[in-house]
């Protein structure tokens, strides 16, 4: 579950200094759902103010199923916002290949199968 939550809390941003008590209601819902609030692996706000008389947060939040050693940590991406006010948020998760059971299917050039399939393609445009 990610999102800009627009909460602002001293749980996910060390330069706020309150604590809300609508944090206290996200991290209650996520638990219900058996979601960790999960951590970014810089410490930079999510969200940079266009007004100067604010302050740069972290409104963006992560969060990931409990106990999942695979991928618990996320990354913001500064370098990448463009026009908006918020920075993008990822997570990597690898997938090893004892976890992707995968078949490769083709059709051999030229021949008529190939023929059958471009025109089952073609005829629905």
């Amino acid at each position: 579950m990610m999102g800009d939550f627009n909460i602002r809390d001293n749980d996910w941003d060390p330069f706020f200094s309150h604590h809300s008590l609508h944090s206290d209601n996200l991290l209650t819902i996520a638990d219900s759902f058996g979601l960790d609030l999960s951590s970014s692996i810089q410490c930079i706000p999510t969200r940079y103010a266009n007004n100067r008389n604010d302050s740069n947060s972290v409104l963006d939040l992560a969060f990931l199923l409990s106990n999942n050693i695979g991928f618990n940590q996320h990354k913001i991406l500064p370098d990448i916002r463009k026009l908006s006010d918020h920075m993008p948020l990822i997570i990597e998760v690898s997938i090893q290949e004892d976890n992707a059971a995968t078949t490769k299917q083709s059709i051999k050039k030229d021949s008529d199968q190939e023929k059958d399939f471009i025109e089952d393609i073609t005829s629905n445009i």
